[in-house]
């Protein structure tokens, strides 16, 4: 397998929105969809449980063709940005936003939050409340000074990203420097909600392989710090089902929830 950093050309040219969506996510056969969006949607119910993290604006840097982990957030943001380098990923969102025959079918996974949220009866309200909240979704650039350049956004109360940033930057170096072109997105002591995989050097889109920088958890701490944000919380899940590992090498998954200093 071809491991090296992939260049954002070959993103655009052969990553298939619909094989990632039917490898990770679909109901017969997603690898992502036991632990990791267990995992992931529990730790964002508990960060978007209202009283916790909420305010006016969230921005969510590169979502893929998804929608999941927007769907706790919905209930505490009057408005929510969402972001995808590729136009075919952002047009798979856009897809679901506008309720077309052809989009991802994520009511599985809304009526999971709505269980954890003590109703699951509620789940067709949840999809209406999150398509009503997405206001945008733009085109984002993580490796840019402005991500959303040339649009300027004003800062939000909380960025989240999933999934998104180790495939993006190179090395640790280029995560710190991305981590510091958030500072301007973030409000003066807003959060930084950040999920993905630790130890993960590839991962397969159909046929095609797709590099992931390999990050431990103390270079995930020292890019953070280096950046200087204050971490709340670092929690990592080992993988107990890893009979995925030709298709991606991640051994667990990991939750930040970190804040930009007052003073920055």
């Amino acid at each position: 397998m071809d491991t090296s950093f992939t260049k954002q050309e070959t993103y655009i040219q052969e990553f298939n929105s619909k094989d990632y969506l039917e490898t990770y996510y679909s109901a017969e056969k997603g690898v992502l969809k036991g632990e990791w969006l267990n995992f992931a949607l529990r730790k964002l119910h508990e960060t978007f449980t209202p009283g916790a993290v909420e305010g006016d604006t969230l921005i969510d840097i590169g979502a893929g063709p998804t929608i999941y982990h927007l769907l706790s957030a919905c209930e505490v943001f009057k408005n929510i940005i969402t972001s995808d380098f590729l136009a075919h990923n952002r047009a798979e969102v856009q897809k679901w936003l506008k309720k077309d025959p052809d989009a991802f079918d994520w009511s599985p996974v809304a009526k999971y939050v709505c269980e954890l949220e003590g109703d699951s009866e509620n789940w067709k309200e949840k999809e209406g409340t999150l398509r009503r909240t997405v206001k945008q979704v733009l085109k984002c650039d993580v490796l840019k000074r402005n991500p959303f350049e040339p649009e300027v956004l004003p800062p939000a109360d909380c960025i989240l990203s999933c999934l998104c940033l180790e495939v993006a930057c190179k090395d640790i170096q280029s995560l710190c420097n991305t981590l510091k072109h958030f500072h301007d997105l973030i409000k003066p002591g807003g959060h930084l909600i950040v999920l993905s995989s630790l130890n993960c050097s590839f991962y397969y889109v159909g046929q095609k392989c797709f590099y992931c920088m390999a990050i431990t958890k103390e270079g995930l701490e020292l890019a953070f710090k280096g950046a200087g944000y204050e971490i709340e919380k670092l929690e990592v899940l080992p993988r107990e089902h890893r009979s995925a590992l030709n298709i991606s090498d991640s051994d667990s998954y990991y939750f930040v929830h970190a804040r930009k200093p007052h003073n920055l």
